[in-house]
């Protein structure tokens, strides 16, 4: 058996030895021939084969020298930013957010769309595509992956999205028709999900290898994240708490419907509005999900900014937000808890610090609750970073033919 595996391990450890430089490029580039044979334990001359290797397939470019002692300048190599691009969309009630990254992680190109006006969800994702490669001066055809956050279910089957209430028109076969359309690898993935990716990159959860994080938006809705990866579930459901079953409202029991699940009566903007207008921190009504959220959160900072007199709002929300937390720790006992979203970020650590006491009073188990680290369109960088480690698996992942 060993002598069949021989013959594979120079051709696997130029794989892995390639791979170890290009991060390296990626996380501390520029870098020389000469350093990059320091960082990854390789000799000169097999420094230098890997370089050169990479540069012929593209990967690596030069960008520059570095002046040294005696003798030439040493070369600067860097991973080449135009050998793949990505996109990510983050797709909402009223509109699409896409944006067009580069293989190293910049992001080029930021395009807006409406979806008020259309009932075509191809179309509108195909020209936010087109339109944020062309503003990054990328071809589509250089397009590696395209990954879309919407809210619902992504069915681990065949891909596509289902319970997107909010999304009517996007239907079951709508995936195969945007990877015929696109021509390119196109994937949906849940909305809060891919704000929990952004979060454990760059977030309040980095260097955590187990966290949930509850998004408080419009709706309520949950990311679980163990061992460093995403939970999904069978069905693709598991997150979904805005149908935890809970005391105090009533229980839809047909969940096919567009009755407002329980825990989403709740906890949801609407919920968190009329608890801050009880206590006098009202806010004008708005039927467009985007508009309420944003009106729950200005509520919920109000409330902050007043002190004292805000602390009962406040203290009601980390109630109600406890009861789906503590559900949720009870089962999985994650170390840390963030709140995301709208109000979750609006909340702050005023909110966040409430919830870990009311899920320490009513549980056994104490998980750190803080607000997300995050300011900016999560989803949408989620979104981001879900297609570039994708696509850097494909194209660093083939670098000895």
């Amino acid at each position: 058996m060993s002598a069949t595996r021989l013959p594979g391990t120079p051709r696997l450890l130029r794989a892995l030895n390639d791979r170890a430089a290009l991060e390296l490029l990626l996380e501390r580039g520029p870098l020389t021939r000469a350093r990059i044979g320091e960082l990854t334990g390789l000799s000169k001359v097999t420094a230098s084969q890997l370089v050169e290797r990479l540069e012929e397939r593209g990967l690596v470019a030069r960008v520059g020298e570095q002046a040294g002692g005696r003798g030439p300048n040493a070369q600067l190599y860097a991973v080449r930013p135009s050998s793949a691009y990505v996109v990510g969309v983050d797709v909402g009630a009223e509109r699409v957010v896409a944006a067009c990254a580069d293989i190293t992680g910049a992001v080029l190109g930021r395009v807006e769309q409406s979806t008020r006006d259309t009932d075509d969800p191809v179309g509108v994702v195909h020209n936010a595509v087109v339109r944020a490669a062309s503003s990054a001066g990328a071809e589509l055809s250089a397009v590696r992956r395209v990954v879309l956050g919407t809210p619902g279910l992504v069915d681990p089957q065949t891909g596509d999205i289902t319970f997107a209430f909010n999304l009517p028109r996007w239907h079951s076969g709508l995936l195969a028709a945007l990877r015929e359309d696109l021509d390119t690898p196109v994937v949906f993935e849940n909305d809060v999900n891919l704000a929990a990716v952004a979060e454990a990159q760059s977030g309040a959860a980095r260097d955590t290898a187990d966290f949930v994080l509850v998004w408080v938006d419009a709706g309520v809705g949950l990311a679980i994240v163990l061992g460093g990866r995403l939970h999904h579930g069978s069905s693709g459901a598991a997150g979904e708490i805005g149908y935890l079953p809970v005391p105090g409202v009533p229980i839809p029991r047909d969940v096919s419907r567009r009755a407002k699940p329980a825990f989403q009566q709740l906890a949801g903007a609407d919920a968190v509005r009329a608890v801050a207008a009880e206590h006098g921190f009202a806010t004008p009504d708005s039927a467009e999900q985007g508009v309420a959220a944003a009106r729950a959160a200005e509520a919920v900072g109000a409330a902050i900014a007043a002190g004292d007199a805000g602390g009962p709002v406040l203290d009601e929300l980390a109630r109600r937000l406890a009861l789906g937390v503590a559900s949720t720790c009870v089962v999985l006992d994650p170390p840390l808890v963030v709140l995301a979203g709208a109000v979750g970020r609006a909340g702050g650590a005023a909110l966040a610090e409430r919830v870990q006491q009311e899920v320490a009073a009513i549980t056994l188990v104490r998980p750190r609750v803080v607000s997300t680290g995050l300011t900016e369109e999560p989803i949408l960088r989620g979104a981001l970073r879900t297609a570039l480690d994708a696509v850097r698996d494909e194209v660093f992942g083939s670098t000895v033919g």
